[in-house]
C-alpha cells in the first residue's frame, strides 16, 4: 500500500538477557525449548530478524513474560 511504512518488532536483547539469568536458562537452551536453531535466535536477538507473532508468543511463555513490551520494541518506517 503506497505511503504506509513498515513496522518492525525487535527483541530487547537486555531484557532478553536479564530474563534468561532470572531464569538460569542458557541461549542454547532457549533456542532448544522455542523449536529453532541457535543460529536463528542469534539472529532474533541481534536484530537481524524480526520475530513472527508466534515466536512473539512463544519467546513470551518460555521466559515467563505477560507484557509485549517488556521484551519487545516497534520500530517505524526504515529506522
Amino acid at each position: 500500500m503506497p505511503g504506509r511504512r513498515a513496522r518492525r518488532v525487535l527483541l530487547k536483547r537486555e531484557a532478553l538477557w536479564d530474563r534468561l539469568d532470572r531464569l538460569n536458562i542458557s541461549q542454547n537452551e532457549l533456542a532448544r525449548r522455542l523449536g529453532i536453531s541457535t543460529s536463528h535466535l542469534s539472529r532474533l536477538i541481534n536484530g537481524q530478524r524480526c520475530p513472527s507473532p508466534s515466536m512473539r508468543r512463544r519467546l513470551m511463555e518460555v521466559l515467563d513474560c505477560t507484557e509485549f513490551d517488556d521484551l519487545f520494541y516497534v520500530v517505524n518506517g526504515d529506522a
